[in-house]
């Protein structure tokens, strides 16, 4: 495939680009989903807990005939249903009917009670356990990664966060905290540009890309998130677009192409914040994985 494995911390490689499930609907659909992403290429099934699709997602992996070394499954600890980091990655197992997660994920800071460190040393035992393979963290910000690294016997291999070209001088930062750390980048909501927020500064070098490369907006995207060292999460229910993502994995951008798309991103960018992104998207986490009460212990605002 024309996406190259990433090496980790720990020594575990995991595919360049994955297929997230977040906001498939649960059942069938679901299933259909993962079969078909499967079936034209993709070796890495991202899900979380929070999603409620786990068990979707392991039925399509199991039936796609593949070995288990040949599929790479990451899931989130999202504090379903107030059960601790322990129960929960014994669900996702179950959910998923595999022995083993090869990435598993705190979904958010918030999530870790009573506090971070604590919460990370559950983490490390599961690996100790034979349970995970790796184990990281996703939407950690700068100060979240200082409270974890202070104490840490194992470094985060992961730091999921969104990714896009609005939101690089927020996430910069971060993305390279992460690399000087050797905590590998994984970018989800890499085509927000075009998906949420089309019409916007970034179109016209995007475009004109396009043009050069004879390539789709999104390829050029998600090239573009290639190249900040980062692991590509992205979905979608058709087939035609799904072959293009891994086409992607092929495409080059030159570096007067990455400035003015970093250029545009600026531009764009100063009303859509990553924090902005984040903290709704932890509305929706919290709201749909541990329900009102959760919510408000945690001190945020159900919308």
């Amino acid at each position: 495939m024309p996406w190259e494995t990433i090496k980790f911390n720990d020594g575990n490689v995991i595919p360049g680009i994955g297929f997230g499930t977040w906001k498939i609907p649960t059942g069938h659909t679901t299933v259909d989903q993962v079969d078909q992403a499967i079936s034209v290429g993709f070796s890495h099934i991202d899900t979380a807990q929070a999603y409620r699709n786990e068990e979707e997602a392991g039925k399509a992996i199991r039936e796609s005939g593949l070995s288990r070394n040949e599929i790479f499954i990451t899931t989130k600890y999202s504090g379903l249903n107030g059960l601790g980091i322990e129960e929960s990655i014994r669900n996702s197992l179950n959910n998923l009917g595999v022995q083993y997660i090869d990435l598993y994920l705190i979904h958010h800071p918030r999530l870790a009670v009573p506090d971070i460190p604590t919460a990370w040393q559950q983490m490390e035992g599961l690996r100790g356990a034979g349970l995970v393979k790796s184990i990281g963290v996703s939407n950690y910000a700068i100060k979240d990664l200082e409270i974890l690294l202070a104490s840490a016997k194992i470094k985060p291999a992961v730091n999921q966060i969104i990714l896009h070209p609005y939101v690089w001088a927020q996430q910069e930062p971060l993305v390279k905290f992460c690399h000087d750390n050797g905590i590998a980048i994984e970018a989800y909501s890499p085509l927000i540009p075009v998906t949420t927020l089309p019409g916007g500064p970034v179109d016209k070098p995007v475009k004109n890309i396009t043009k050069r490369l004879n390539a789709t907006s999104d390829q050029v995207l998600l090239a573009w998130a290639k190249s900040k060292g980062a692991v590509i999460l992205t979905t979608s229910s058709k087939k035609h677009r799904l072959e293009g993502y891994l086409a992607a994995g092929d495409i080059a951008l030159t570096a007067e192409e990455l400035k003015a798309i970093d250029e545009a991103g600026v531009a764009g960018g100063k009303k859509f914040t990553a924090q902005t992104v984040v903290r709704r998207f932890a509305l929706v986490l919290f709201a749909g994985a541990v329900g009102f009460g959760i919510c408000s212990y945690l001190g945020l605002d159900v919308l």
